[in-house]
């Protein structure tokens, strides 16, 4: 970041920043759920996406923090907040039941 912007100023936009990152994280957690259930490889869907959403949460804090502790935690407390709005988002609905009912009906794995 520019050395040029009030420390204050370069906090708002880590924390925007890691809101962006974990609106990405989060939303891109929603819907690999929401594929993987009528895929026939679930397992592969759900490993690729939570490497590629860790590999770009990890590499975009790093990168947002610029070394300094205080935009790591700012970053941090973006993601964090990203999580509850993804979550007030995409929270039960209908889609909810409709998951409790074909999870009722998966086979059971001994």
């Amino acid at each position: 970041m520019n050395e040029m912007l009030s420390p204050l100023l370069e906090l708002v936009l880590a924390g925007a920043a890691g809101l962006a990152l974990g609106a990405v994280f989060f939303g891109g957690l929603w819907w690999t759920l929401r594929k993987s259930l009528n895929s026939p490889r679930p397992a592969l869907w759900l490993l690729g996406s939570a490497l590629a959403r860790m590999s770009l949460v990890l590499v975009g804090l790093y990168l947002v923090s610029g070394g300094q502790w205080q935009r790591l935690l700012a970053g941090l407390a973006g993601v964090i907040c990203a999580r509850f709005i993804v979550l007030g988002l995409t929270g039960p609905g209908d889609d909810h039941q409709t998951v409790a009912k074909e999870a009722r009906n998966a086979p059971e794995s001994r």
